[in-house]
């Protein structure tokens, strides 16, 4: 009997040891396939941390966000997973997320405005992972086909809608895509209007600023070269625009930069330039959207999770995850931004916007917002409102949301 005790007891307490498990660290992964090189770091992080393992998960973009929210809401969220930045404000509000705070030298180390993307009452809730800015790209067949010089793009709205309109007249294509699809890009494609013209929709102390004469000539420009768009922009959301740019359809389109790859591909005669400038401009703008890793409360890893957030996302690591997926840069880095641009000058408008370019606005429900600017867009591109009406109506509507 007392050689059986100890045999137990040995046992009882080897046990831990023997059979214990790793803490996992679930991770939800948007797209088709794990990002670049995250498996080599997953495991370097792993060797640096034992006693945790990284268990990604892929979820496609378009049940991605839901998956992740309906997880959270449940009580049984994942660890860390990749989400629009625009929905932190509401994970945060709603005490789904930890704080993913940032010292000085972090913030330093990004692009400017690019931390504000994951800020929220003077706190960062997430840590960006990808990046998008935009640029205008051109047609320079069409271009030459109106009548116009093939390599000059327009650099203010008055030049692009006298383009267009000078390219609808004179081609069978359309002179500019708009996109007003019931989609998220609609609201997107709006904001670059806003941010090339010094506006805003929501400004820092969570007032809604954007009845103002900055966005009402935004709304009015759209308003005024939808003549001169492909037929019926309701029922385009913006990679649809893209494929008629592609196809010769429509001469001017405002994209990231896989449309300068998809124009090589297609053996295109394009150029790239800033977006043009509203009246009111102080310099290059665009929308800065970042996507970030969220760090979901309850999982017992928290810390953890912030450390393989952190650790994934460092300057070398992160850029070359960027250049694998054709992003925009996070961060400034030297030599590889000027090296970057050097070897491919498409590159050069879409890091020049970034100084004047302004974040996708921080709404505790992001539905309400997007749905309340599409609404907007559309009405005044199919001529059911006024633009200054359409506005009223948005800004008042966006208390709500805020």
């Amino acid at each position: 009997m007392a050689l059986t005790a100890v045999s137990l007891l040995a046992v009882a307490v080897a046990t831990p040891a023997a059979f214990a498990q790793d803490k996992e660290i679930s991770f939800i992964n948007c797209g088709d396939e794990l990002t670049a090189g995250y498996a080599e770091y997953f495991a370097e992080w792993e060797a640096a941390n034992p006693g945790y393992k990284v268990a990604p998960e892929i979820v496609g973009w378009g049940q991605c966000q839901d998956k992740v929210t309906t997880l959270a809401a449940a009580g049984t969220p994942v660890s860390l997973a990749y989400v629009g930045s625009r929905t932190l404000k509401q994970f945060a509000l709603n005490d789904l997320i930890v704080p993913v705070p940032m010292t000085d030298e972090e913030k330093a180390g990004y692009y400017n405005y690019v931390p504000d993307t994951v800020t929220f009452d003077g706190t960062q809730w997430g840590v960006p992972v990808a990046f998008s800015t935009k640029a205008l790209f051109w047609n320079k067949d069409l271009f030459e086909a109106a009548g116009l010089d093939p390599e000059v793009a327009p650099k203010t709205w008055e030049e692009k809608i006298a383009f267009a309109k000078q390219i609808s007249e004179n081609t069978d294509a359309a002179g500019y895509g708009v996109v007003a699809k019931t989609f998220d890009n609609t609201m997107h494609q709006f904001l670059h209007w806003v941010y090339t013209n010094d506006g805003q929709i929501i400004d820092a102390d969570g007032n809604i600023v954007a009845d103002s004469p900055q966005v009402l000539a935004a709304l009015t420009a759209l308003h005024d070269i939808t003549a001169y768009a492909e037929e019926g922009p309701t029922a385009y959301e913006q990679n649809e625009v893209r494929a008629i740019w592609l196809d010769g359809g429509v001469a001017m389109i405002e994209a990231s930069v896989g449309a300068a790859l998809r124009g090589e591909e297609a053996g295109m005669n394009w150029g790239v330039a800033p977006l043009p400038l509203g009246p009111d401009a102080k310099g290059p703008g665009t929308l800065l959207i970042t996507d970030s890793l969220a760090v979901f409360k309850g999982t017992g890893v928290e810390e953890q999770a912030i450390s393989l957030a952190k650790f994934i996302t460092a300057p070398e690591r992160q850029w070359d995850a960027e250049m694998a997926q054709g992003l925009t840069p996070l961060r400034p880095l030297q030599p590889q931004t000027d090296a970057l641009v050097a070897e491919k000058p498409y590159w050069k408008p879409f890091l020049d916007g970034i100084e004047f370019g302004g974040p996708e606005p921080l709404f505790t429900d992001y539905v309400g917002l997007q749905n309340t600017m599409i609404e907007m867009v559309q009405s005044v591109v199919t001529d059911a409102a006024t633009p200054e009406e359409a506005l009223t109506k948005a800004a008042g509507e966006l208390e709500q949301y805020k």
